[in-house]
């Protein structure tokens, strides 16, 4: 990872100049954060020690949990930490670093909201070979392929943002080092890789996210025929997720499906599907949730 410019350093703007609401956001981000590494290890724990919950959506959901807090911990410490400090400052290498996990954790993310659609969809529309299609060995397959896909796509977007010369200034208007905001610092022209970009992050995004809705289409089509108790357990079913899945690949969509433009409200977008999204998880899928709640309960009861 050899830097061939002058700039060692960058300058993070961070979420806002205000002292004021800089306090307020600290305390605010700090609960957040703390919520979801206390609220996703809790459902990672029943999980893996309640035998109730061993069907492949459980499985999905202790990685999706795993996933979101290592999501999160690539830039919310900072942005707490920065919230404090007048100047912040983060090194090239540690940008870039900062910059590959985000977009592999985020990544990953997004191919095991797309795998827990399949998962449902073939639960509800063919729930005589469910057992026999997503069996351990197959969501196993499933997961390991969803890291791999975010580590390639995250490789990618690391080498987009290394060969780029940085010639000053080095001061990022972001809480993060993402793709978008180092282009705009880059002395050269940015045109063809702000496209493939583009190309790489919102091609992912949008493609899941249709892959998302056609899967959900299906699971709607196939209720039709299903009695009124069926119907409303597998809508309650599949609300939380969902739930998620627009939380999540709304602000994605927003900020990767556009050439390397910024605007105002990135920074808040950005907050939103980086911390916020992450700490709703646990929330929406443990509150809409019985059999998690229940197994919460017994694992609560055992340990005391």
């Amino acid at each position: 990872m050899e830097n061939k410019n002058n700039v060692t350093e960058f300058i993070l703007h961070g979420l806002t100049q205000d002292k004021t609401v800089a306090k307020v956001c600290f305390s605010l981000f700090l609960v957040f954060y703390a919520t979801i590494i206390v609220g996703n290890l809790l459902i990672v724990i029943t999980i893996k020690t309640s035998e109730q919950l061993n069907s492949p959506m459980y499985f999905f959901l202790s990685y999706l949990s795993v996933v979101d807090i290592s999501y999160s911990t690539v830039t919310a410490p900072k942005l707490i930490y920065d919230l404090l400090v007048e100047k912040k400052t983060i090194s090239f290498v540690g940008c870039i670093a900062q910059l590959f996990a985000g977009h592999f954790f985020g990544c990953t993310e997004i191919f095991l909201l797309t795998v827990m659609a399949y998962d449902r969809c073939v639960a509800i529309c063919k729930p005589l070979h469910y057992t026999s299609t997503v069996n351990k060995h197959v969501c196993g397959w499933l997961v390991a392929a969803s890291w791999v896909g975010g580590f390639v796509h995250s490789v990618v977007q690391t080498l987009l943002a290394i060969q780029l010369p940085f010639c000053g200034p080095n001061e990022i208007d972001h809480y993060f080092c993402d793709v978008h905001p180092l282009l705009k610092l880059a002395c050269t022209d940015t045109y063809i890789i702000g496209v493939s970009v583009a190309a790489n992050s919102g091609v992912i995004s949008l493609s899941c996210f249709v892959v998302l809705v056609v899967s959900y289409a299906v699971i709607l089509v196939s209720l039709r025929t299903r009695s009124s108790e069926g119907r409303l357990k597998a809508l309650y079913t599949c609300t939380s997720h969902i739930t998620v899945v627009v939380l999540f690949f709304g602000p994605c969509i927003f900020i990767y499906m556009r050439p390397s433009t910024t605007f105002s409200a990135d920074k808040m977008v950005s907050v939103f599907y980086t911390v916020v999204t992450p700490m709703l998880n646990p929330l929406i899928y443990t509150l809409r949730n019985e059999e998690v709640k229940n197994a919460m309960k017994k694992l609560w009861s055992r340990k005391v």
